[in-house]
C-alpha cells in the first residue's frame, strides 16, 4: 500500500544544492528505497515509478505492479556521465559528446552493463540509461549513491501518463511512496529520445 509520510507543521522546505523541494524529505525517501521500496515520482519526462537499480527485490516489485514481461527491461537514471561508468563496460567517446550536447532528455542503450542485478538486464545484458536533468531526482541519485530505476508510471499496455493526474489510481497504491513534487501541473510531458549503440560505437535512433 502507498505510504504517504506525514508532513510536519512549520518545517522549512529542504534546500538542496540551491533548490527547494517542498513537502519531501529526500532523506526519506533515500531511506525508502534503500530499504527496498518504490516511489512514484516525477523525472525530467513523464512520471515514472521509481526504486534501487541495485536492489532485485525492489526490481520485482516494479515489474509485478506494472504487470510487465520479465523479457522488457527496465532504464535506469544516473546523475552524471562519471556514475555511468560504474554499470556499463565501456562509454564510447560519441556517447559523451552527445550526452554532453544533446539538448532533449536522451536515454542510451548500452551494450554491456556490470554492477547491476541480473533481473535488470535482457539476455544480451544491454541496459538503458539515462543521465536525468530534473534537480529532484539528481538530488535522490546523489544521496542514494546509486542509479534509479525508471519506467513510466502506468499498467504495462495502458497508455504513459502525460502528467501527474494520469496516473492510475492501482499505481498510486501499490507504491511506497507517492512524491509530492509537481503534482498540481497540468504540463504534458513526452518520453525520452532512445538511441543505442552497439560495440563498434554505430548509433541507431529508436525513438527520437
Amino acid at each position: 500500500m502507498s505510504q504517504h509520510l506525514p508532513k510536519a507543521h512549520g518545517m522549512n522546505p529542504t534546500n538542496l544544492s540551491g533548490f527547494m523541494f517542498e513537502n519531501d524529505s529526500i532523506q526519506d525517501i533515500t531511506n525508502i528505497l534503500s530499504n527496498s521500496g518504490i516511489l512514484l515520482m516525477p523525472t525530467d519526462t513523464i512520471w515514472g515509478i521509481g526504486c534501487d537499480a541495485t536492489n532485485s527485490d525492489a526490481i520485482k516489485k516494479v515489474f509485478d505492479l506494472k504487470q510487465r514481461d520479465y523479457n522488457k527491461p527496465l532504464s535506469i537514471l544516473v546523475d552524471s556521465i562519471a556514475m555511468i561508468k560504474d554499470y556499463v563496460v565501456e562509454i564510447h567517446p560519441r556517447i559523451e559528446t552527445l550526452l554532453m550536447h544533446h539538448t532533449r532528455p536522451l536515454t542510451v542503450i548500452y551494450p554491456e552493463a556490470r554492477n547491476l542485478p541480473d533481473n535488470l538486464l535482457p539476455e544480451n545484458r544491454s541496459i538503458a540509461i539515462r543521465v536525468v536533468k530534473d534537480p529532484f531526482c539528481q538530488e535522490i541519485i546523489r544521496q542514494l549513491g546509486k542509479p534509479i530505476v525508471s519506467t513510466s508510471a502506468n499498467i504495462a499496455g495502458q497508455p504513459f501518463p502525460a502528467h501527474f493526474g494520469e496516473v492510475s489510481s492501482a499505481i498510486i497504491q501499490g507504491v511506497d511512496y507517492v512524491v509530492k513534487q509537481r503534482q498540481h501541473e497540468k504540463n504534458t510531458s513526452e518520453p525520452s529520445v532512445i538511441v543505442q549503440i552497439d560495440t563498434a560505437g554505430e548509433l541507431t535512433f529508436i525513438r527520437e
